[in-house]
């Protein structure tokens, strides 16, 4: 992949990076817990691997040595390198922390972050036994009895150019290996498996049986390395025994070719995988926003409905019953006086001022009926309107995990407090419009005779007009005090007038409820805010997935076009590291050999060249070859 290719894929993994953070998996929804680690696997995959690969496109092969407890991968590692680097014994978990190997001419490569950044402590380990080109990293085992070793054992694996897999002839066929096995062939990783402590005359049965678990996972064209049961004098395993791994490892470290395709299928398949994973975490993160969105609503419907319920109250005659009622009989008349104006009201404006005038009845009296009145039908709407939002909530998996330990089923505790000190600053609001209007009219005789308190009572009952929740007697009764009221009003004021206060005073009494109504239902969208998924949204990570999937096929056709020029041109000195024959152990001479290498050339070591040299092939055909 040339530079300016490279260049523009990591950009466009950086932008992917961006957009995957951003996004916001709060609610518990179903299977949010697996989008939540699908979350972070996409940027495990793209901090432990793909940037810092893409970004160091020269740096050594990195080789993880994966397995299970006890399967021999400390052991199998001092052994290629003839030396203890990484602990081996009978304790568990013996690989508490990561040991990465590499030649003295790669140390340049290891000294930053290049491998796992933020995973913790990495022990390097220097050795002369290694080829260039090549690092081997011995990670915890996949099944510790550490929750830990077990998280950073997976991580490690992720951050493979090549996975090579420990197992046992006594337990290859355990779950938990293929579970993790099934991640690398959806990541289309490369893999070879060793399979250690295989009792002599076993190959053959085993060898089968494991290939054909191999297919099954989609791993069918995966190299398998026998290492047989022996002794280990001085925690090593004998030469021989370990001939087949170190012949395999030394012929891929020879090749630069093997390397680069390798490096080049791991790494397509790893953003192939990435792409698919980007998508999930997309459609989570709408799922996201669609459920903030929901329980916006049904909060938003259950206090719009209580609102409702209020205008209606106030507008429909209901509030001109009891108490109020007989207030405002107080303060013009009897009753049969009402119902004579009920029966006459073609009178002049003037006859009914007369008729009224002098009656200067107790109007605080009525002010207090009228905000009870007004206050019992407020927090009746909102307690309907709590047990509403609480039980919508509660019966979506997105709300019920946000309302544990909250009394939100009831209204605020200073719910009555609060209603009251609205109604008395509406009841205010009333007297200031009625004074405005008074003094803008310069009206002296009318308006001094009832005052702004009488006036402002009638302008209360005024609000209250229509008639539609009475019926009967009280129609009559009702539906008679308010007429008097618009008349009253009128014979000061005039029409236009009473009508424009009139709905200045029902709009001033509305801000209110709805205020208050409104602060109520926050008690339920505070706690999505507090999680800031108002605006989830999968599609700046589809865009960010796309410009990575068309910088990735630029990369990919750069590469292919290296790959024709070098398979029809002589490689350039350097290109192959070692002397002579450098895809088999038998002919590498020198400190880069690995530890018994040579040993291949006894019984038994064909079938491990072999298996070898059909890898190679395989890999020098390029990406996509398997």
């Amino acid at each position: 992949m040339a530079e300016p290719e490279a260049a523009d894929l990591a950009a466009a993994l950086v932008g992917l990076r961006a957009a995957a953070a951003e996004v916001r998996l709060a609610l518990d929804l179903p299977g949010t817990e697996r989008d939540r680690l699908e979350r972070t696997q996409v940027l495990d995959q793209l901090d432990d691997y793909l940037l810092p690969r893409v970004r160091a496109a020269g740096a050594p092969l990195l080789i993880v040595v994966g397995g299970s407890t006890g399967a021999g991968k400390s052991t199998l590692i001092n052994s290629l390198l003839g030396e203890v680097v990484s602990e081996a014994g009978v304790l568990r978990p013996t690989t508490r922390v990561p040991v990465l190997v590499h030649h003295p001419l790669d140390v340049g490569w290891f000294r930053g972050d290049r491998v796992l950044r933020g995973a913790g402590v990495l022990r390097l380990v220097v050795s002369d036994a290694l080829p260039p080109g090549l690092a081997l990293l011995d990670a915890p085992d996949i099944d510790s009895v550490v929750q830990e070793n077990r998280r950073l054992a997976t991580q490690l694996l992720g951050a493979a150019d090549l996975w090579l897999f420990v197992t046992t002839a006594a337990r290859y066929a355990d779950a938990v290996p293929w579970d993790l096995l099934a991640t690398a062939a959806r990541r289309h990783a490369e893999v070879a498996l060793v399979l250690d402590r295989l009792d002599p005359g076993t190959e053959g049965p085993v060898g089968t049986d494991l290939a054909r678990m191999l297919a099954e996972h989609g791993l069918g064209g995966a190299p398998v390395l026998f290492v047989a049961e022996a002794p280990t004098p001085a925690g090593l395993l004998p030469a021989r025994v370990v001939a087949r791994v170190a012949d395999w490892l030394t012929g891929l470290g020879g090749d630069v070719a093997a390397q680069a395709a390798v490096i080049d299928r791991t790494r397509v398949g790893a953003i192939a995988d990435l792409l698919v994973r980007a998508a999930t975490l997309a459609d989570a993160a709408d799922a996201q926003g669609t459920a903030d969105a929901r329980l916006r609503g049904t909060a938003a419907a259950a206090y719009d409905d209580a609102l409702g319920t209020v205008l209606r109250a106030t507008s429909d005659g209901t509030m001109l019953r009891g108490e109020v009622l007989a207030r405002w009989q107080d303060v013009v008349g009897t009753g049969e006086f009402l119902r004579s104006v009920q029966t006459r009201v073609g009178w002049m404006r003037d006859r009914i001022t007369a008729a009224v005038r002098g009656r200067r009845a107790p109007e605080p009296e009525l002010a207090s009926a009228i905000g009870h009145g007004l206050e019992a039908v407020v927090l009746d709407a909102a307690s309907h309107a709590a047990v509403r939002a609480h039980a919508a909530w509660l019966a979506d998996p997105a709300g019920a995990g946000l309302l544990a330990g909250l009394a939100l089923a009831r209204g605020s505790t200073d719910l009555r407090a609060r209603v009251a000190a609205e109604i008395r600053a509406w009841q205010t609001d009333v007297l200031t419009l009625v004074g405005q209007e008074g003094a803008d009219k310069r009206a002296t005789a009318r308006f001094l005779s009832f005052g702004v308190n009488g006036l402002g009572a009638a302008l209360m009952v005024a609000v209250f007009a229509s008639t539609g929740g009475l019926t009967g007697a009280e129609l009559g009764i009702a539906g008679g005090s308010a007429l008097l009221a618009q008349r009253v009003l009128e014979a000061v004021f005039g029409d236009d007038a009473v009508r424009q206060l009139t709905r200045s005073a029902s709009d001033h009494l509305v801000a209110r409820v709805r205020d208050i109504l409104a602060g109520e239902a926050r008690r339920y969208t505070a706690l999505l805010d507090a999680l800031d998924t108002v605006a989830a949204s999968g599609e700046p990570l589809r865009v960010a997935a796309g410009r990575v999937e068309a910088a990735a096929e630029r990369a990919r056709q750069a590469g292919d076009e290296q790959t024709e020029a070098v398979n029809g041109a002589v490689l350039p000195a350097g290109a192959q590291r070692g002397v002579g024959e450098l895809r088999g152990a038998r002919a590498l001479r020198g400190a880069g050999e690995l530890r018994g290498a040579r040993a291949l050339r006894g019984a038994g070591g064909a079938r491990g060249a072999g298996a070898a040299r059909s890898w190679w092939s395989r890999l020098r055909r390029g990406p996509g070859s398997r």
